[in-house]
């Protein structure tokens, strides 16, 4: 309970040991012309006026609904059937929280339950979780997670340079403080051995990702030998839309696989709120984070469902927690579960066939175009470099003012070297009709 002074006496108390004199010395931050009582507000308008007004400033938005869109980098545009809002829209799931009482939250437990049981089968391994912010924090989780399998003995981790960007950063963040070295290949590695090759007997895991940042495909199997053979842990950031066509982490013998989960029946929103999923090996289930749902029976006999593991450091003994992630994301992962029950495996395959070959449609048809060159030298999923003619800012600019289309990935964003160089990502969603207004963008554009 925050104390609050009665006095002028405590009141002057309190700000002397804090190193100011007055209250209003807590607000020099503020100009002050904008202080109370000095705020000039605008008149008072009508409901009808206020939502005119931010329906044309929503107008200036570019969006995927209105423009056809290219950009992918880790949030991507997909269909979404209409099933899933219908769903995620009634009252008793998008006011639910934690499922504290499983008396009451049935529901709840059980599009959980139902949520963790198609992510394992889409990673193929033993035990999913839920509750992770986005796939940064799972990844980040994942470290933590092979940091506590070896109880600190083993404190290096090598992550593939072909791993999202923001997520190493976000990683490093995170772990900080821990005791974790982390060393990272370049972006720009064509393969995993430089990876492979940082591995030794202090290494607690190896991390990497398949299709990568760049959207290349690579054979994890020498990483999880590699990984193996040194004792470490095994970890697979994964695109869960080419699930539904490439072999799993699981079945190459990966130990966790995670990635995020917005592409699963969750709009780009502009950023957010997104999921993380998290997958690993049974003999783990116990240093994960987050919560695990369980199914069992009840003393009638009935089927149930409850809040088996829950390593939340507000629910159990802090020395005992495996992390403070607490959100639930339940609406997120719902939207998710609903999104995989919908399409079926025999869907998501097809969905994952659609993007694969309408990318290398497309790239096929910007090699054609002079001035770009596409990297073509490994197999990659719906998302390709394009070297181009002149910055790629500067392209998707006159792309966006010319043609209304939202252009690709900046790739100068992560590395300076690759100013003039374009990640296009397309999905099942683009038409052949966009696919050619980019071509005949991109060729205007070289001229």
């Amino acid at each position: 309970m925050t104390y609050i002074p009665h006095t002028a006496l405590e009141t002057e108390q309190m700000l002397a040991s804090i190193g100011v004199e007055r209250v209003e010395d807590l607000f020099t931050a503020i100009p002050e012309t904008v202080r109370f009582p000095h705020i000039e507000l605008p008149s008072p308008v009508s409901e009808l006026e206020v939502m005119e007004e931010l329906r044309a400033l929503a107008g200036a938005n570019a969006t995927a609904q209105d423009s056809p869109c290219f950009l992918g980098a880790g949030a991507y545009h997909h269909f979404i059937p209409s099933v899933v809002n219908h769903i995620i829209s009634r009252a008793e799931f998008y006011t639910a929280y934690t499922p504290y009482q499983p008396e009451i939250s049935q529901g709840t437990l059980q599009a959980i339950f139902e949520y963790q049981t198609m992510i394992c089968a889409l990673t193929g391994l033993e035990v999913s979780n839920a509750s992770h912010y986005d796939g940064a924090t799972a990844l980040a989780e994942a470290l933590v997670m092979a940091l506590a399998v070896y109880r600190g003995k083993k404190t290096k981790v090598v992550l593939c340079g072909g791993i999202h960007p923001e997520y190493r950063e976000v990683a490093a963040t995170y772990t900080q403080g821990m005791g974790i070295r982390i060393e990272t290949t370049a972006l720009t590695d064509t393969g995993l051995e430089s990876a492979i090759n940082l591995i030794d007997d202090e290494t607690a895991c190896l991390a990497v990702q398949t299709p990568d940042f760049l959207g290349r495909i690579h054979d994890l199997q020498p990483a999880v030998d590699a990984a193996h053979a040194h004792g470490a842990l095994l970890i697979v950031v994964s695109n869960p839309i080419a699930l539904g066509m490439l072999k799993p982490g699981g079945a190459y013998g990966a130990d966790v696989v995670v990635g995020e989960g917005q592409a699963l029946g969750n709009p780009l929103s502009f950023g957010g709120p997104y999921l993380g999923f998290f997958a690993c090996r049974q003999e783990h289930v116990r240093r994960t984070s987050g919560r695990l749902v369980g199914q069992t029976t009840d003393i009638n006999g009935q089927r149930g469902f409850v809040l088996t593991l829950s390593t939340r450091e507000q629910h159990i003994r802090r020395e005992r927690a495996t992390s403070n992630i607490c959100s639930n994301e339940g609406l997120n992962a719902l939207a998710a579960a609903v999104y995989m029950a919908a399409l079926g495996k025999c869907g998501l395959k097809q969905v994952a066939e659609l993007c694969y070959h309408k990318a290398h449609y497309t790239a096929q048809r910007i090699a054609e175009i002079k001035g770009y060159q596409v990297n073509n030298n490994q197999p990659f999923f719906n998302e390709f470099i394009v070297a181009c003619p002149q910055p790629a800012a500067i392209i998707n600019k006159m792309l966006y003012e010319e043609y209304g289309i939202i252009g690709g990935y900046d790739l100068g964003r992560v590395d300076p070297a690759l100013e003039k160089h374009m990640l296009i990502c397309v999905t099942e969603v683009n038409s052949a009709a966009q696919i050619e207004g980019l071509a005949t963008g991109l060729e205007e554009a070289a001229r």
